[in-house]
Formats: C-alpha cells, structure tokens, sequence
C-alpha cells in the first residue's frame, strides 16, 4: 500500500455528524489500527528500501602553508652499513662473546676459533728463525776469521814468505764464507716473513668488529663450524653474527616514476614509522637512484633521518611526505585546517566535487572543495569535518535523504 493512501486513511471527517458512544469507540479502535498499520508499513518500507553503504573515516589535519606535503611514499628504515661478520679461515668455534643488543667498538673481539694448530705452526716458525739467527751468528764468526786469514796472507806474500797458492787459498776461504753469511741472512728475512704469515693465521682464529654498532643477529654458538663461504649441507654457519651501525639508518623508498618530478635532493622530509604514528621524524631527501624498477614503474629514492633514536630500527616500515620548502621571504600565517577522506569517497559531478556522508542513518550529499592528494587520501578544506562519515561505495539508485545501512570500510 502506499504511503499516501495510508495517511488519507487517517484523514478524520468533521463534517459527519456525532457518531453514538459506542460507534464512537470503533472509530478510535478503527483510527489506532489504522495508525500502527501506517507505522508498520513505513518501517517495512524504510527498511526494505535502505540501501547498503560501505564509509570510511574523515581525519582532521592542520598543516601551516609552504610547508604541505607534494608527494607521499612508503618504505622502509635501512643500515647503510651493516655486515654479517665471519671468519677469515675455516674452524670450529670455540668461544662466541656477543648477544643480540650488544653495542660493540671497532676491533672488539667477538668470537674465537680453535687455534691449536695456528698456534703450532706460528711457535714453529718462531723456532726456525730463531735457528736461522744463530747461523747468521756463526757465519758471521766464520767470515771474520777468513777475513784476517786471507789479510795475513796478504802479508806474508807481499815479503815473499808464502806461496801464491795460499794466498790464493786464503782468498777463496773468505769469499766463500762471505757468501754463506749472506745466505744465512737471507734465510732469517725469510724465516721472519714465515713468522708475519703464521701469525696473521693466528690472528684469523680471532674474530673481531669491522666498525661499531650493535649486533642485531647472533648465528653460531662454540662447537660449531664456520666458514667465510658456505659448505653446502646445512652444517657450517657463514657468520657470527651480525652488527649494525645505528648511525648509518635511513630510510628507502619506491616513488612512482610518474611523480618522480616532485623529488630532488635536499628536499625536506617528513618521515612517520608505522610503529610511532603520532611521532614525525625531520628527514631530507639524500639522493635519487638513477634507475627505475620496470615492473613496478618506481624510482627509489634514498631518505637520511635527521634524528638518532634508539626507537629506529632497521626494516621498519616508515611513510615519508616530501614537503614545499618554506619560504622566507614571508610572515608565518595561521596553519590551514582540513579533513583527509579516501580518495574513492570524492565524486565529480558536473563541475562540482561532492562526498556523500552518512548522518543519523540517511545519506547527505555535501560540496567540497578538494586541494592535495596525500597517498591514497585527498586533503577537502571544505564542505565536511572530521566527525563526518563519508561514503567509500554506495549503489548508484541511492540518493540524499535515504536511509542505509552502513559498514566499515577503511
């Protein structure tokens, strides 16, 4: 029935003349009925007809002109300098001196190999230049016997009381030690070279921090093996651990190439991590990558924090907002007020940008005026507020003024 004919239903006629007391009583039962029956219909009706609306949440900002955000990225926290730290050498692990958080120095000691058989070979070649020494000794005693033999010869030939022969025999003697005394001295420069090389093997049992930081992984424990390359199988680690420099952090992130423009270096940043959402971090944009990623049409762009926090961790998602410079040529002014909505909940209607809202269970159609774009978001200065509940999705047919039932959205 339609709602019109319910409420000419209801219509009473004063003109009629006064009904008796009892045919008085049916006219009011007749009127009640008729007016739940008007009530019910008009629920069922509403109810039938409310359509179903996903909406979203307006969020109020505030941001001072000249320093708004052209672009908004996503990425993440990054350590210029990290390294997962190995042994030089192939060894079992004999003591393991870090845990994961441990801040450590450039040189600190983090773990040591099982050095017995470095240590051998270096008291080995400590011996033989030590045996190499005393020979250089001795030739050289030899050398300076020979030496005054072959001048006492010398001597004696020159007042003719030797033979050629023996001066001859004195001469070759002292060359010839002369000779193994260089040979010997040799032999020390080399034995001292074997001493540097079995040394530096010793030194390779010992594992130590290239730079300083913290260490964020810890990978092998004593006993196991190590190796600077990877065995194959599963059983030898490739690292001790690994150390990140806290100082080098910085924050990576993939701008798509359309956008690159509004990008340079130097610009200003403001970077918020996902895990601290209230917290913004000043940045500046570092360099741009010269190459694009072909399948996903973006150019990364390399983001420095201007700010050290033991908060900032490596690999942490951060969103960036690349900003106008300032001006300074200007007086600060008030900042601007605004709500940012889905992108999805702006309409074009004609020449007009409108967002339909859901109010008290009916939706309302409201004129904006749209400004930036922020990632997914579009910053509206008017037309609604933050307390507003704009329409992400709504069936085409529903119009301002009818009821809905709504849902979550983003």
């Amino acid at each position: 029935m339609d709602k019109s004919e319910l409420l000419n239903q209801l219509k009473i006629d004063r003109g009629a003349a006064p009904a008796p007391s009892g045919a008085r009583l049916g006219v009011v039962a007749a009127i009640a009925g008729a007016i739940a029956l008007a009530a019910a219909s008009y629920w069922w009706l509403s109810g039938a007809a409310a359509a179903e609306v996903e909406i979203a949440t307006a969020r109020a900002i505030s941001q001072a002109p000249g320093n708004t955000s052209v672009l908004d990225a996503s990425g993440y926290v990054t350590a210029r300098r990290q390294a997962t730290v190995s042994a030089k050498i192939t060894g079992k692990v004999a003591t393991v001196l870090i845990e994961e958080g441990m801040r450590v120095e450039e040189g600190q000691v983090l773990a040591t190999l099982e050095d017995t058989e470095a240590r051998a070979q270096f008291e080995l070649s400590q011996a033989q230049l030590e045996s190499a020494r005393a020979q250089v000794g001795e030739a050289r005693a030899l050398a300076t016997q020979a030496r005054r033999e072959h001048e006492r010869q010398q001597e004696l030939a020159a007042r003719k009381l030797t033979s050629g022969s023996a001066l001859d025999a004195a001469r070759a003697q002292a060359d010839s030690i002369a000779a193994r005394l260089q040979s010997v001295e040799r032999g020390v420069a080399v034995a001292q070279q074997y001493v540097r090389v079995a040394q530096v093997q010793l030194d390779n049992t010992v594992v130590r921090a290239p730079f300083a930081g913290i260490v964020t992984v810890k990978a092998a424990q004593p006993g196991e093996m190590i190796s600077p390359i990877s065995a194959g199988g599963g059983f030898t680690r490739t690292g001790i651990g690994t150390v990140v420099d806290m100082d080098s952090l910085e924050v990576e992130v993939d701008v798509n190439e359309s956008y690159i423009g509004r990008v340079r270096a130097g610009q200003p940043v403001e970077a918020v991590l996902n895990a601290y959402p209230d917290w913004k971090i000043p940045a500046s944009v570092i360099a741009i990558i010269p190459t694009a990623d072909r399948a996903k049409a973006t150019v990364k762009v390399r983001v420095a924090l201007q700010q050290r926090d033991s908060r900032i961790v490596p690999d942490m998602g951060a969103r960036v907002a690349f900003l106008d410079e300032a001006r300074t040529d200007v007086q600060p002014t008030a900042p601007r007020p605004g709500v940012l909505v889905p992108r999805a909940a702006v309409r074009t209607e004609g020449t007009d940008s409108v967002v339909y809202v859901e109010r008290d269970g009916r939706i309302s159609r409201r004129l904006v005026t749209a400004g930036r774009t922020q990632g997914d978001s579009l910053e509206l200065s008017t037309g609604i507020v933050a307390v507003f509940k704009p329409l992400v999705s709504r069936d085409d047919d529903a119009l301002a003024g009818d009821a809905v039932r709504t849902t979550s959205g983003t």
